[in-house]
């Protein structure tokens, strides 16, 4: 009778403090939601509710055997989520339909939608990164993007977007946040992120703040090796852990473990986080006390691959109390170890109905309950239209950052007669053209600078490629020096379509304007035109500190002609 009363009150707990609950939802809805949870859960056998603590990856361009593989996990195993990789929007959406109806309980579709289902879509729209978005005063911009990716996940059949990142990015060199965090403001981070997360959630797709306990900091790439986070406890809860203590209290549906070793959270020398219950139980849930899904970081990661077995990483995630194990490679022999804890009573059942529990409800709140196929006909058009156009526009526009100009030389008249010099290796043939439909401008190359008249107006376009997030942004020696070198005899209107940490190391004292665009696109290059003109109002700040000289929120508003 106890353990009756025990497993009751545990629901009761979970259920009144579910982390995610849709807007305005009934007395009526929450108990149907109850009831449903109930239902379900008494109707699993214990191997099929070991089964939903499991997501794995689904890729159409990996070969039918690998969809059969999937397709064999989804019957025999009962997995509760799949993650979709590359790269078939269409197949993706037979085969989600398809397997959603091979499931007992409907299953969980999440993705890495950071900037958009372009993120692991190729035909999809790109849509800005974080480090873009982080620049924007206007935090209903950021909504307003994340209620886009929103609609284009339900338009797929995805459910859960694991974004979006929280790490404060205080390490100019991080190998893999970097353009992905809204900066290195703490404040900044958590207004920007809750927009994000507001954005999705408000629109029934669940979010996922990550990389806890904070990845903002490190040398190294956990998709190969294992991260040193090796701060005192007070800088921590004040940079990493800061995120997540504001926006728990906000009803965010997920969060994100990563494999990282963070000494002081972790006494035990080389445990990641993923896999360390000092973190996970004791710190996330119940001194923060979190109560919404907590879901590893891909458990394919080298950080962790390469130091335990598949499955055996499973157990480990679990017992150190993540709800869900994502990415994983093991969920055969993960569910093995699980059941032997539960058997030896080293896991105790109420712990597995914990977890079990909580992915059921957001299910049902997430719809999940009443599934319905999805069309694939005309995914792309949809997910890649003038509608993604407008609003990335506008976003790239609003990020825009003046850091000076010294010379007063914005907007640009159409009257005088400017130069424009492209630098570095990507592409700038939109900017170029659009320059030249809106101003007397001539593209000229680094062996025509010396031909220049004295105190000639020249726009310098640093070109950085930005096909992915993880591109070094480092402006080349050689681009340093025709830049110094323009400055000491024209009116230089420098150009960064980068990240903002491009400037790190490059003196500004000599350059009359600097303008930051931050990504090296179409429409980023559209933006800046329009910013330059005056056609659109400047008004983005520098989320992030560069140097001395350039810190977090310096820029200038500059208003349209």
């Amino acid at each position: 009778m106890k353990r009756l009363i025990l497993a009751v009150t545990i629901f009761s707990s979970i259920f009144n403090k579910a982390q995610y609950v849709p807007k305005n939802i009934s007395e009526e809805d929450t108990k149907k939601a109850k009831e449903w949870v109930d239902k379900t859960y008494n109707q699993l056998s214990e191997d099929q509710k070991l089964g939903q603590l499991f997501i794995v990856a689904l890729y159409t361009n990996k070969g039918i055997n690998h969809i059969q593989e999937i397709r064999n996990l989804v019957t025999q195993e009962q997995i509760g989520g799949l993650i979709l990789m590359q790269d078939d929007a269409a197949m993706e959406i037979n085969l989600v339909n398809e397997f959603q109806s091979r499931s007992k309980v409907p299953m969980m579709i999440g993705m890495d939608a950071e900037w958009g289902l372009f993120q692991r879509i190729a035909k999809a729209y790109k849509l800005p990164w974080a480090i873009t978005l982080g620049a924007i005063q206007d935090e209903k911009l950021v909504y307003d993007m994340a209620a886009k990716i929103a609609a284009d996940c339900k338009r797929m059949g995805i459910n859960w977007d694991f974004a979006p990142v929280v790490d404060v990015n205080t390490n100019p060199s991080n190998p893999i946040i970097g353009n992905r965090s809204f900066g290195s403001d703490v404040n900044n981070v958590i207004k920007k992120a809750s927009s994000y997360s507001h954005g999705l959630q408000d629109n029934n797709i669940l979010a996922a703040i990550k990389h806890f306990p904070g990845h903002g900091d490190t040398s190294a790439d956990s998709h190969y090796d294992l991260p040193l986070v090796d701060h005192k406890i007070d800088r921590l809860d004040q940079i990493e852990l800061a995120p997540y203590k504001n926006l728990i209290k906000e009803g965010i549906g997920g969060v994100m473990v990563a494999h990282l070793y963070v000494p002081a959270l972790e006494k035990e020398a080389n445990v990641p986080a993923s896999i360390s219950k000092s973190i996970i139980t004791d710190l996330l849930k119940n001194k923060l006390g979190y109560k919404g899904l907590i879901i590893t970081d891909a458990l394919n990661m080298g950080a962790v691959a390469n130091r335990y077995q598949p499955g055996q990483l499973d157990a480990l995630a679990f017992k150190a109390g993540n709800d869900i194990m994502l990415f994983s490679q093991g969920v055969k022999e993960g569910k093995r170890l699980i059941a032997e804890g539960l058997s030896k009573g080293e896991i105790s059942k109420d712990r597995l109905g914990e977890s079990v529990k909580k992915i059921l409800l957001t299910k049902y709140y997430l719809g999940l309950n009443k599934y319905e196929n999805k069309n694939p006909e005309n995914i792309i058009v949809d997910i890649n239209n003038a509608s993604h156009q407008q609003l990335v526009q506008g976003l790239y526009e609003n990020a825009l950052t003046l850091l000076k100009d010294d010379k007063q030389l914005l907007p640009l008249k159409s009257t005088d007669k400017i130069y424009y010099l492209p630098l570095e290796e990507a592409p700038y043939n939109t900017f170029a053209n659009v320059l030249k439909s809106n101003l007397n401008v001539e593209v000229i190359t680094t062996s025509q600078l010396n031909k220049l008249s004295k105190n000639s107006k020249l726009i310098i376009g640093v070109h950085k490629d930005n096909t992915t997030a993880y591109k070094p942004y480092k402006i080349s020696e050689t681009s340093k020096q025709i830049i110094l070198k323009a400055a000491k005899s024209n009116q230089v209107i420098l150009d960064i379509f980068g990240s903002p940490y491009a400037l790190r190391d490059l003196d500004t004292t000599d350059i009359s304007t600097v303008l930051v665009s931050y990504e090296n696109n179409d429409d980023s290059q559209k933006a800046s035109v329009n910013g330059l003109i005056g056609k659109t109002k400047i008004s983005g700040r520098l989320p992030v500190l560069v140097n001395d000289t350039w810190q977090f929120g310096a820029g200038s508003t500059l208003e349209t002609k």
